[in-house]
C-alpha cells in the first residue's frame, strides 16, 4: 500500500500570507497579459461552480478556476487517485470557446438549458469538448468573455514576454515551500522543469554567481540576475557586436547595413526606421533612430524574423484564374474523427477542418430514419449523424477561415426520396451560399476563385440527359434516372465489410433524383476513361475520382498527359481502400503533375499532413494555391519523372545552418526527463530533389541546445518543393519521440538569421519554441 506523507499543517498566518502572495502573483500575470483590474479575469481567478456535461444522463457540478499563473484552469474531479497535473488544463491548448449550443454534445443533452447559460471549449488536439452550464447568464458571460480576452492577449504577447511569463511561472512552481526565495535544490528543480539538465558542480557555480548576499537562498535581484543568464543568446550578441557601436546601440544606417547584408531585405533603407519603432523597447534609442540589443531580439523574434515570408501570409496570388488552375486543400471522409471502421463521426470533424483551411469535405450519404438522411462510412460500425446537421455545421463554419469556395463532395447512396430531402435541405439552410446556375453563364471554362468568393459547389452525378452540365439546354422534364455508383467504401480492404457487402449485394448503378442532380453546377462526376482526345475534348466540368494507387500509376507512367488533363479537369483522389487506420499518403507526386483535389485524412497526424499544411500555409491560408505556370500552360512538356530543360525555373542552391534551439518542449512529462534533441531537415519536391540531413544529437538540453550545423542541398524544381524541420528527442533503444515541426514552401523561405516557431504534432503553435537559423538561397550555376 502507498504511503503518503503527510503536510505540515499551516498557520493561519501562514495561510494569509500564501493567499496574499498568490494574490500579487495573479496581479501580476494579469498585467503581463494587459488584463490589469479585468472584472472578467478576477471572476475566472475566484472560480465558479459549473454544470459539466458528458450525456443525457451525466450531468454533474465541479468548480473551476483559474490559476495564478493565468494560463491553466483547474478543474475539480471526484475521481479516485487522480494525479493533480490531470485536473489541469493550458489555455494554450483551447481552440476556440463558443456560446450556446453550439457543439454535439450541447445539441443533444442541453436542449432544455437555456442558450444564455451554456458555453463549450474546444481543444487543439483530439481531446473531447468540454460541455458547461453556468449557473446564470452573467457567470456564463464572464467565463465566455474572460478565456476569450486571456486567449486574444496570450496570442498577441511578443516571444520575449512569452518567455518571461513561462519562466516566472516555472521559477514560481520551483519555488516549493512560497517564501520567494530560491534554494540551491529548488534551482535544481527549477532547471529541470525547463528541461535542462545541469550536474551539480554547475548548478552551484550559477547559483553562487548570483547569491550576491551569501544567503545561499536568492531573492529578488539575485533571480532576475539568474534569469539574464538563463535568457542569454550568445549566438545573437555575437551578430549584434558586428552592427552596433561601444555603447550597445546600432544605429539605423547599420541596421539598413544588416538587413541589406544578411537577411536580403531589398527594401531596407524604407524597412529598418520601421522595424525600430516596431520592436524597440527603449525610448532613447528610438528617438535616436537606434535599436538596443533587446530590440534586435525581438525583431528576430518576431513576424518580420520569421523564416516563412510574412508577406505570404495573406494573399498575393493571382485569384482570377480558372478553379482548375489551383491546388485545393481537401479532406476525405471529412465527418471521421478516428479510424475507417469504428471510430465515431461528428460535425466537430467538418468544423475542424473548415477551420484549418480545407475547401473541399466530403459527405457520405445513405437512408436515415424518418425519412432524414445520415452520414457515416457505408458497410462499417462508425457512428451516424445527420445530414442536415453537417450542412448547418459547413454554412456556419465555411467561410471563417477563407472567404474563397468551398466544394462539397456528395457519395451518394440515397434513395429517390431521401435524394429529394438533401437537395431540400442544401437549398434551405445554404440559401444564396449555395451555387445553383453558372456565374455569368459561363459554360466554356471554370470561373476563378474571386468569382466564386463566399460560394458552395457540389460535386456529384448530373443527369445525363441533361445534355449541358452547366445546367442549361437539358431535359428538365426528367425527374430521375440511373447513374454508375461511386461507392469509395466497398473499395476498403477489410474483411467485415466485404462481407457486409456480400450480404447486401450491391449494385453498380443508383437512381439519381432531378432535384440533387440539380445542384450539381461545375463538378460533374464521371468514371475516368482516360484522357481525352484533342479532337473530341469533353466538357470542362467533368471531374473524375482516383484512388492514390491509380492516380500515382498515371502520375508514372503519363506524367505530362495528366498535367496537361487537370489544366482543364479538376481531378480528385483519395486514400487507398487498404488505409483503414486514416493513414495519409504522400501528396507531393500529385501536386506535381496538377492534381487539385488530393484528399488526406485531416485528423490523423504525421509527416503527410505537416507537408500538407506547409503547402497550405501559403498565399494567406486561403486552401487555393495557384499552380506554377508550367502546370498551366497547355504546351507544356514538363514531367517530374523525367526532368528535361524547359521554363521551370532557375536551378537553386540553399545553404542552411542550423544554429540553435529555444525553449523546446518536454516530451516525457516526467520531471526527470530531459530531450536529448536532434533536427533533420528534409526536402520534398520531384524526386531529385528529395532529401534529408540531421545534426549532431545535444544531450540533456531542451532550453536552449547549441548545434551550428551546416547543410547544403540543391533543389532542381523550386516551385514544387517544400522544406520541412523536424525536431526529435533521440533514443537510442526506440524509436526517436517527435518534439515539433514546421513545413514551408521553398519559395516562402526568407534569408538570413531567423526564427523556426515549432508545430506541435496536430499543427498548432508551441508558444515559445523556436529554432534559430541561417539560410542563404543561391542561383545554381
Amino acid at each position: 500500500m502507498q504511503c503518503f506523507r503527510r503536510q505540515p499543517k499551516r498557520s493561519v498566518s501562514q495561510e494569509n500570507i500564501l493567499r496574499e502572495q498568490s494574490r500579487r502573483v495573479a496581479a501580476l500575470n494579469g498585467i503581463r497579459l494587459g488584463l490589469k483590474d479585468d472584472k472578467d479575469l478576477k471572476f475566472l481567478l475566484k472560480g465558479s461552480q459549473l454544470l459539466k456535461v458528458k450525456s443525457g444522463s451525466w450531468r454533474k457540478e465541479r468548480f473551476y478556476k483559474l490559476q495564478e499563473d493565468c494560463k491553466t484552469i483547474w478543474q475539480e474531479s471526484k475521481k479516485m487517485l487522480r494525479s493533480p497535473e490531470s485536473q489541469i488544463f493550458s489555455i494554450e491548448d483551447i481552440r476556440d470557446v463558443r456560446s450556446g449550443h453550439k457543439t454535439e454534445g450541447m445539441e443533444k443533452y442541453a436542449k432544455d438549458v437555456p442558450e444564455y447559460r451554456c458555453f463549450s471549449i474546444i481543444f487543439k488536439d483530439q481531446r473531447k469538448n468540454l460541455d458547461l452550464i453556468a449557473s446564470s447568464e452573467d457567470d456564463a458571460n464572464h467565463w465566455i468573455s474572460g478565456l476569450g480576452k486571456i486567449i486574444a492577449h496570450s496570442n498577441s504577447m511578443n516571444q520575449k514576454q512569452k518567455l518571461q511569463h513561462w519562466i516566472h511561472t516555472c521559477l514560481r512552481k520551483a519555488d516549493k515551500n512560497k517564501d520567494n526565495k530560491m534554494s540551491l535544490k529548488e534551482l535544481k528543480n527549477f532547471l529541470k522543469e525547463v528541461n535542462i539538465e545541469v550536474d551539480d558542480y554547475h548548478a552551484k557555480r550559477i547559483f553562487q554567481h548570483c547569491d550576491k548576499s551569501k544567503t545561499e537562498a536568492l531573492e529578488d535581484d539575485e533571480i532576475e540576475e539568474f534569469y539574464k543568464i538563463l535568457t542569454e543568446r550568445k549566438e545573437i550578441d555575437k551578430i549584434f557586436q558586428k552592427y552596433s557601436d561601444a555603447e550597445g546601440f546600432m544605429s539605423c544606417q547599420n541596421l539598413v547595413r544588416f538587413l541589406y547584408e544578411m537577411q536580403q531585405e531589398e527594401d531596407a533603407v524604407v524597412a529598418a526606421p520601421a522595424l525600430i519603432q516596431r520592436y524597440e523597447p527603449n525610448e532613447r534609442a528610438k528617438r535616436g533612430n537606434a535599436m538596443t540589443k533587446d530590440g534586435f531580439l525581438m525583431y528576430l523574434l518576431s513576424d518580420d524574423g520569421n523564416i516563412f515570408n510574412s508577406s505570404h501570409r495573406k494573399v498575393y496570388q493571382d485569384m482570377t484564374q480558372p478553379l482548375s488552375h489551383y491546388l485545393v486543400s481537401s479532406s476525405h471522409n471529412t465527418y471521421l474523427m478516428e479510424d475507417q471502421i469504428t471510430g465515431p463521426s461528428s460535425t466537430e470533424a467538418y468544423i475542424r477542418a473548415l477551420t484549418k483551411g480545407c475547401r473541399c469535405v466530403e459527405l457520405d450519404c445513405w437512408d436515415g430514419p424518418n425519412s432524414e438522411p445520415i452520414i457515416y462510412h457505408g458497410y462499417t460500425l462508425t457512428s451516424k449523424i445527420l445530414f442536415s446537421d453537417v450542412i448547418k455545421a459547413i454554412k456556419n463554419y465555411a467561410f471563417k477561415t477563407s472567404p474563397y469556395p468551398v466544394i462539397i463532395s456528395l457519395e451518394n447512396h440515397c434513395s429517390v426520396d431521401q435524394q429529394k430531402v438533401m437537395a431540400q435541405h442544401m437549398t434551405t439552410i445554404l440559401q444564396d451560399m449555395l451555387l445553383v446556375a453558372p456565374i455569368d453563364g459561363n459554360k466554356s471554362q471554370f470561373p476563378s476563385p474571386e468569382q466564386l468568393k463566399g460560394k458552395i459547389l457540389v460535386k456529384g452525378k448530373k443527369l445525363s440527359r441533361q445534355e449541358d452540365p452547366t445546367g442549361t439546354n437539358g431535359n428538365n422534364n426528367l425527374e430521375a434516372e440511373d447513374v454508375s455508383d461511386e461507392d469509395e467504401a466497398a473499395e476498403m480492404e477489410d474483411e467485415s465489410v466485404k462481407t457486409e457487402i456480400q450480404q447486401k449485394g450491391k449494385s453498380d448503378t443508383l437512381k439519381l433524383a432531378k432535384e440533387l442532380s440539380d445542384t450539381v453546377v461545375y463538378c460533374k462526376s464521371v468514371h475516368f476513361n482516360g484522357f481525352e482526345d484533342p479532337s473530341h475534348p469533353r466538357a470542362f466540368c467533368e471531374m473524375s475520382s482516383f484512388t492514390e494507387s491509380k492516380a500515382l500509376k498515371l502520375a508514372q507512367e503519363s506524367g505530362t498527359g495528366f498535367i496537361h488533363h487537370n489544366i482543364r479537369h479538376l481531378s480528385r483522389i483519395y486514400p487507398a481502400g487498404w488505409r483503414t487506420d486514416s493513414s495519409n499518403y504522400n501528396p507531393i507526386d500529385l501536386w506535381n503533375v496538377g492534381c487539385q483535389i488530393v484528399a488526406l485524412n485531416f485528423q490523423t497526424a504525421g509527416t503527410e499532413m505537416d507537408v500538407y499544411q506547409g503547402r497550405f500555409q501559403d498565399n494567406g491560408f486561403s486552401g487555393y494555391v495557384l499552380k506554377p505556370e508550367f502546370l498551366r500552360d497547355e504546351q507544356t512538356k514538363f514531367n517530374p519523372k523525367s526532368i528535361t530543360e524547359g521554363t521551370w525555373g532557375t536551378k537553386k542552391k540553399l545553404l542552411l545552418k542550423i544554429i540553435s534551439g529555444q525553449q523546446l518542449p518536454k516530451v516525457n512529462k516526467s520531471k526527470n526527463s530531459i530531450v536529448d534533441p536532434k533536427v533533420t531537415v528534409e526536402i520534398h519536391g520531384v524526386q531529385q530533389d528529395n532529401n534529408k540531413k540531421q545534426t549532431k544529437v545535444i544531450e540533456n538540453n531542451g532550453f536552449n541546445p547549441k548545434w551550428d550545423e551546416e547543410f547544403t542541398f540543391d533543389i532542381e524544381i523550386p516551385a514544387l518543393a517544400l522544406v520541412r524541420f523536424v525536431v526529435e528527442d533521440f533514443d537510442m533503444s526506440t524509436k526517436n519521440d517527435f518534439i515539433g515541426q514546421y513545413t514551408l514552401p521553398f519559395t516562402s523561405l526568407k534569408q538570413g538569421y531567423r526564427h523556426i516557431h515549432l508545430l506541435t504534432k496536430n499543427g498548432d503553435p508551441y508558444s515559445s519554441s523556436t529554432l534559430f537559423v541561417y539560410i542563404d538561397i543561391q542561383d545554381c550555376d
